[in-house]
Order: C-alpha cells, then structure tokens, then sequence
C-alpha cells in the first residue's frame, strides 16, 4: 500500500498541470462576434496603366528603358528616326520663306496701286485685282506657316516621353525594326495609385451597396487591405448579369501590383462564429487542418472552414469545437509532434 505522501506525488504527475508546456504558441478556441457579409473574387489593377504607342511611320532609333524600371514622368522612353520628317520640316520652312517673299511682293504692289488710284491714274478693277491678290498672299503665308508647324509636331512624334511618373510594365519593340502608327511599344503603370475590380452578381447589389466596410485580401502576400472607396459603376453585363465594382487601395502599397489575384470582403454586420486565426492552418495539398492540443498529445485535425475576415481570422464549420486547444505555430507544432512520435516509436 502507497503512503499518503507517495500518492500525492502520482497525482501531482498524472496532473495536465505538471505536465511541461508545448514549446510554441497555443490558444483555445471559442465563439467570437466576427463581421459576417459577402466575399468574391477579384483582380488588382492599377488607375493608371496605359501603352504608347507610335504615331507616324518610322524605323526605332533607341529603347531607353526596359520592363521593370522606374522612369519618372516626361523622360524619353523610345526615339524614331527623323530623316524624312526633318526633310519634310525643311520643305515646310522653305515655303514659309516662299510665301513671305510673295506676300511682300504683293503688298508694296498694292501699296503702289493705291497711290495710282488716288490720283486717278487706274481704275477701281485694277485697285480690286491688287487688293485680291494681296489677301490671297496673306493666306498662302498663313497655310504655309502652318504647315510649318503640322510638320514641327509630326515630328515631335518620333520622341515618345512617359506622360506619368511610374514602372515600365513591359517593352514591345527592339532598336532596328520598323514601327506604323498604332503600334504598340511600351506599356507602364504608376505603382502608387491601385484598385481592385471585382464582378459582382445583380442579386448581390444591394448587400454590397450597404456595406460599411470592405476588406481586400491578396493571399499571395497573405495581407489584408482596407479599402478607402467603392464604386459601383452604373451599368451591368448583358451576357453575365454583373456589375463591376472598383474598390480603391491606399496609396503607395509595397509589393502590390496589377493583376495579382484578390478577394474582396464586404461586410454588412457581424455574428457569433466559432474562429481561429489563419496563421494556425495547415495547408496539404487539398487538405486544410489544424494542430490540436490535447495535454502532452499534439494531433493533426482535418477542419472544413468558412470564409476568412479582415481581422486574420477564418470560421470553422466542422472539426473543432469551443474548447479545443490548438497551436498557433503550427511549424513548430509539426516538428514537436514529429520529434514525440519518434520518440515513442523507439
């Protein structure tokens, strides 16, 4: 028969509280009031995005920049030989000088012929021939000047410059090739200013237009983002019965760039949901589970879940239940459930 002091010496080691605490993070699970609403998927693009592209004909002479780099706003990205368009110019310039000798030709001619008809040496037809072919002077001078300056800005168009500050998203053309107008040769964006467009079905409208708050997640960065303004725009797809929204971003976001996958969280109130935080999942191919806790036992559960919030929190449907304890870094739970197995495997 144990003495009194051996039994107290089993309890207080059969006790969970004498057993050593996991070495990583745990916490129990509960009902916590979450936001509840609507979720979709969406596309980050930026506000500004745009491709120039050339407007006369010619060969490219240089490509200053290359995908990725930053150029800031009116720097020359792309140049396009000028021969022609500099002949043209000069051709333009020579009859600017054409016309002004003519146009002086005919004005001291009609200045004579004023004198003439004052003291009545011509007649009223030959002052209006005189007069006539002044004024057609003036307006050959005129159309002449301004074919100076049609050729000056056709010209202008061999010098491609970037109309924003921003990144060079790709580069279409190479040094050497011929280019027509319309085509493309580079494309950029300004990084600073993104939005996230999402489709939205027509039922869902008025849940989304009610929406006081919305979140984009962009799981590739595993971030949240709240968004600083929506707008639904005004019309709707014929063919799939939706209607675009544009979520506005904070500026000058790192690592976010157009076209990256995202989900949009509209959220239109809150409820009482069985949460965990999505740091404590485990993903497995198609399997998502958690690490459960259970005194010194760490086991592997399989969960079927809900849809994540803002807060880093996802709901669970199936596989827990309020006071499971679950590890909240589940690589260091993996590596100690491993190291316990071996351990008793020996």
């Amino acid at each position: 028969m144990l003495s009194p002091v051996r039994l107290l010496l089993c309890a207080l080691l059969l006790s969970p509280s004498a057993w050593a605490a996991p070495p990583f993070a745990i916490a129990p699970v509960k009902y916590q009031v979450a936001d509840s609403g609507y979720t979709t998927e969406a596309n980050v693009e930026a506000v500004k995005q745009s491709t120039l592209a050339a407007q006369v004909s010619g060969r490219v002479a240089a490509v200053n920049f290359d995908a990725g780099d930053y150029v800031k706003a009116g720097t020359v990205l792309v140049r396009l030989s000028a021969q022609e368009l500099s002949s043209a110019v000069a051709g333009s310039q020579a009859q600017v000088a054409e016309a002004a000798a003519a146009l002086a030709n005919a004005r001291a001619n009609y200045e004579r012929q004023q004198q003439l008809f004052r003291q009545r040496f011509i007649s009223q037809a030959a002052l209006d021939r005189a007069t006539a072919e002044f004024r057609a002077a003036e307006a050959a001078a005129r159309a002449a000047r301004a074919g100076v300056g049609e050729s000056s800005a056709v010209r202008g168009y061999t010098v491609i410059r970037a109309p924003y500050s921003g990144v060079v998203a790709a580069r279409h053309v190479e040094v050497g090739e011929t280019v027509t107008p319309g085509k493309p040769l580079m494309t950029g964006f300004d990084p600073k200013d993104m939005r996230v467009i999402a489709n939205i079905p027509q039922y869902k409208l008025a849940t989304v237009k009610a929406a006081p708050r919305v979140a984009v997640e962009i799981p590739s960065l595993n971030r949240w983002i709240d968004a600083v303004g929506v707008t639904v725009l005004p019309s709707a797809d014929a063919a799939t019965h939706t209607v675009k929204v544009r979520i506005d971003l904070p500026a000058d976001l790192d690592g976010v760039i157009p076209g990256m996958f995202a989900r949009a969280h509209f959220s239109t109130g809150s409820a009482r949901k069985l949460v965990i935080p999505l740091a404590a999942l485990v993903r497995r191919s198609e399997i998502t589970a958690v690490y459960v806790v259970n005194g010194e036992r760490v086991s592997l559960r399989q969960l079927r879940l809900g849809t994540p919030n803002a807060r880093g929190q996802v709901e669970v449907l199936a596989g827990l239940n309020p006071g499971d304890v679950i590890a909240l870094e589940p690589i260091k739970a993996g590596i100690y459930a491993k190291s316990a197995a071996n351990k008793s495997s020996r």
